[in-house]
This record gives C-alpha cells, sequence and structure tokens, in this order.
C-alpha cells in the first residue's frame, strides 16, 4: 500500500539484510542446540507460538505496556485534527490514536501494516510542544507505518527473547552433562550459554544499527511530508533537553522502549547507552533536517 512519504531504499536494503543475517544467525543457532541434542523442534514451536503472537498483537501488547488507551476525536478533537491533515496529505489510511498518561514528552508508532496501526504520544509531549512541532513529530511517526520499518523492528527485537528462552530451556532441560561422554569435556550448558550469547550480542547490534537508520529516514520523510523541517527540528529540541528534567526513575520505566521512541529516553552523561543507543546523536538529527531546510529553500 503506497503512500506520499518519501522512498528510502537506504531502509529498504538495512532492513531486508538485517532480516536476513539474523534469520541466518537462528538458523546456526537452531543447529548449534541440535547437535548438541537439544530438542530444538520444541523450543522452537514455543518460539514461534510467541513470535505470532508479539506480531499480531504487537499493537495491543505495546499500549498496554505504555500505559497508552485509544481516543476518540470528541477526547483529542486537535490530536485526531493533525493526524487527519497528514493521513490526507501522504494518502494513507488513518490510524488508530492513542495517549499515554506519563510526563515523559514522547510518541511512538506500533502495529504490523497501516491498517492495524496504532500512533500513541504521551501527556507530556501534548503539553510542550506547539501545534506545528506536533505535527513534525506526528509524520515522523506515521513515517515509520508507512515504510513498514515498524513490522520489521517488532520481528527484530522479538528474536533477542527467543535466543533466550531457548537457551533457559535448553538449560532447565537438564543438558548441563559434559562433552566427551562425561570425562573432563565442556559442559554442554555452557557452550549453549556462550553461543546464546554470541547471537544475542549479534543481534543486539544489528538491530540497534538498524534502528538508529530508521530514525533518521523517519526524520527525512517527516520533514518532507510537512514542509517544514525547522518544526521537527525544534521538536526534538524541546524534547531531548526536557528529558534532562523528568525523574530517573520514570527514565528508566520508559527506556524499555526507546526503540519504539521518537527520541530516547535517556538522562543526560549516560556515556554507554548513548554508545549503543536506538537513535542517532540529537546533532546528526539537526544536521540532516538542516540541509532539507536548505534544499527547501525555507524551514
Amino acid at each position: 500500500m503506497g503512500t506520499r512519504f518519501a522512498s528510502d531504499s537506504g531502509l529498504t536494503r538495512r532492513m531486508v539484510v538485517t532480516m536476513f543475517l539474523l534469520g541466518l544467525l537462528y538458523v546456526a543457532f537452531v543447529g548449534v542446540l541440535i547437535a548438541l541434542g537439544v530438542r530444538a523442534l520444541t523450543v522452537l514451536v514455543l518460539a514461534g507460538g510467541l513470535l505470532l503472537v508479539q506480531y499480531f498483537l504487537s499493537d495491543r501488547i505495546a499500549l498496554f505496556a505504555m500505559h497508552g488507551r485509544e481516543v476518540s476525536p470528541q477526547e483529542a478533537p486537535e490530536l485526531h485534527g493533525l493526524i487527519d491533515r497528514l493521513c490526507a496529505l501522504a494518502d494513507m489510511p488513518k490510524p488508530r490514536v492513542a495517549i499515554a498518561d506519563s510526563d515523559v514528552p514522547n510518541a511512538f508508532a506500533t502495529g504490523r501494516n497501516q491498517k492495524r496501526a496504532v500512533v500513541c504520544v504521551t501527556t507530556g509531549i501534548l503539553r510542550r510542544l506547539e501545534p506545528q512541532e506536533l505535527e513534525g513529530v506526528l509524520a515522523h511517526e506515521l513515517s515509520h507505518v508507512a515504510h513498514r520499518d515498524v513490522a520489521v523492528m517488532t520481528i527484530a527485537s522479538f528474536l533477542g527473547i527467543v535466543a533466550g528462552l531457548m537457551t533457559r530451556f535448553a538449560l532447565y532441560a537438564g543438558f548441563g552433562g559434559r562433552r566427551d561422554n562425561g570425562q573432563g569435556g565442556v559442559p554442554v550448558g555452557l557452550i549453549i550459554m556462550f553461543v546464546s550469547l554470541v547471537v544475542y550480542a549479534v543481534s543486539f547490534l544489528l538491530t540497534r544499527a538498524l534502528s538508529r537508520y530508521r530514525e533518521l529516514a523517519a526524520d527525512r520523510a517527516g520533514a518532507l511530508l510537512t514542509q517544514r523541517p525547522s518544526a521537527l527540528a525544534s521538536a526534538l529540541t524541546k524534547v531531548t533537553s526536557d528529558m534532562a528534567r523528568i525523574p530517573t526513575t520514570d527514565l528508566r520505566e520508559a527506556a524499555p522502549f526507546n526503540a519504539f521512541y521518537f527520541a530516547p529516553a535517556l538522562a543526560r552523561g549516560e556515556t554507554l547507552a548513548n554508545l549503543f543507543s536506538t537513535h542517532p546523536p540529537l546533532e546528526r538529527r539537526l544536521e540532516l533536517l538542516a540541509s532539507i531546510s536548505k534544499q527547501l529553500g525555507r524551514g
């Protein structure tokens, strides 16, 4: 289902390569488990069932986890009005609209396709942004839906959970013996744990790299759709600056969902978190938007 959002061949290539590499990685992982005597079929059926639940119910799960609730046009007329206008501009179906009661200024989109999508904003971002700034944020989130990277990130993020699940199942099933018929060989459980850690680490790096690029792609597509890159830049600056005023406990509660947020819920000075961030640095995003402003000849 096409839209008027600017296409991004770089994002498409990265999504295909990421899913291909993750697929190869997990085929190798299952092969190792089978070689070690693990009943991988049982584990795969369980993991596959959980993945299907995650994929088909991702919108409901995300709203529940982030304390969001759907709102009608009567409850949030201005928010619905902005999304109506953007969907008309983009020629795409209108997603469901939700609000999360949180002072953390943020927004996210989720759902396996355009028909099942939901866009959610927090009460914190509604209080802080001007209408044009909020429109830029919403255009950014809608572009994630249009580019289908929301569904790809949902699957890619879940594969790390599958690796951990399979490892725990193997260990609990009693595969803690040793190779070489128990004659001083390496414990099977230790091998499984090591392989799982490698799989998780590679999955983590692949999804983080994809996540950072998809945020730049969404900034670009959103700015081109609204023709107001400066409004999106202003929203980014406000949201990132105000994160420093949010209590650390609230930021830590929101942090597990950073990959889906408009801006990461990070306190200033968290250098290690910034190193493995789901988002590119603020400076990089602002540079991109400034270059788009120059191309358009306006803000």
